[in-house]
């Protein structure tokens, strides 16, 4: 157990003024203490955690950097356990089952960084961590990758140390590792973490909405993944960098009525609205070779509504329905390979409800 000082408090001032014959000279004494206040690191509740956190749809159409979804049944594993031969307040990232490129450098890994974030909000000073990655997640997706790892770390973190940290503090430890890697933008970290419909109020100060759709209304995700990688920062590189009224206009209507759709358990609608942005689709399809064959034959087949998930090159529609889904998912795949000569994998998922969550743990 350590013990700190806790932030700066107002100190006690006593002033006490002594008569004296001369008036000119008064004589003041002053007295100043400073309250010592101890506030106590949190210990283990476990020796060793292992936490999954969800793949995300971000932008969802028309809702660029402010909406995002929680996708069921994909996504990032971390395993975290107390190390004593990691110094105290460090983490040390051991293993990552995945990807070879990613760098086991905490501070150079999105698990690593949001870890450290969330040890340094919690206070851990005399406790070392080791963490274990595993990425079921690839590179560059559009489902967003690096979210889920930053997602699962966090929590992971949070969950050893007895969960004093709230969602919205989870959110900030993610966008700190977002920050490192593609932007300061929660609309993939937010739903990963709270799982849902999320829509981002604000950023400075950082405000969330969680969006509930309706329990009893069934509604799929058609992700196609062709072998093809979207880098988010050349994706976002691709945007305008001004955008006209009428197109404002325009995209501000459908993100209104998608968050309506959502609100309101209607697909359709859903659907509707994500196929309806006029600003970076346009400006991002074409970089994805095939992406507007696919969208075409997505609602072709029976899709409400088609679009490119995060930054790309995933293509992500909308249905009600899973064996329908699966259908619309093979004529996209189709579709890439016919119109941008690339190999394409689809799955058919649910809305994730939950967000990151703990899966696994031993108890001290």
């Amino acid at each position: 157990m350590a013990v700190f000082l806790s932030s700066p408090v107002k100190p006690t001032i006593h002033l006490t003024v002594f008569f004296n014959p001369n008036p000119k000279k008064p004589i003041f004494k002053c007295s100043c203490s400073l309250p010592t206040v101890t506030i106590t690191e949190p210990e283990p509740v476990f020796t060793s955690v292992r936490t999954f956190a969800p793949a995300t749809v971000a932008n969802l159409g028309p809702g660029f950097d402010f909406l995002g979804c929680a996708v069921d049944g994909l996504g990032d594993y971390v395993s975290l356990r107390v190390d004593p031969g990691v110094h105290p307040g460090e983490i040390s990232i051991s293993e990552i089952i995945g990807p070879s490129k990613l760098s086991k450098n905490p501070l150079w890994n999105c698990a690593g960084i949001a870890a450290i974030d969330a040890m340094k909000r919690l206070g851990i000073r005399s406790v070392g961590l080791s963490l274990s990655l595993e990425k079921g997640l690839p590179l560059g997706s559009g489902l967003g990758s690096s979210a889920a790892s930053a997602a699962a770390a966090a929590v992971a973190v949070n969950e050893m140390f007895g969960k004093k940290l709230n969602q919205d503090e989870l959110v900030l430890a993610g966008l700190e590792s977002e920050a490192k890697v593609s932007g300061y933008h929660a609309d993939n970290i937010a739903p990963a973490i709270m799982g849902g419909f999320v829509l981002i109020r604000s950023y400075d100060p950082l405000e969330l909405m969680r969006l509930n759709f309706p329990e009893e209304k069934k509604l799929f995700f058609v992700l196609v993944s062709p072998e093809f990688e979207a880098p988010t920062k050349k994706m976002r590189a691709a945007l305008p960098a001004e955008v006209g009224m009428p197109h404002h206009v325009w995209n501000c209507s459908q993100a209104g009525a998608l968050v309506a759709s959502v609100l309101q358990g209607d697909p359709v609608g859903l659907g509707k609205a994500l196929s309806s942005d006029k600003i970076v689709e346009p400006k991002r399809a074409p970089l994805i070779p095939g992406m507007e064959g696919v969208k075409k034959a997505a609602i072709e087949a029976g899709a409400f509504g088609c679009t490119i998930s995060g930054a790309g090159p995933t293509a992500v529609a909308v249905v009600d329905n899973e064996e329908k889904g699966k259908v619309i998912g093979e004529k996209m795949v189709e579709a890439f390979w016919k119109e941008g000569n690339l190999k394409a994998a689809a799955v058919v998922k649910s809305l994730d409800r939950v967000g990151a969550r703990l899966v696994g743990s031993v108890r001290k």
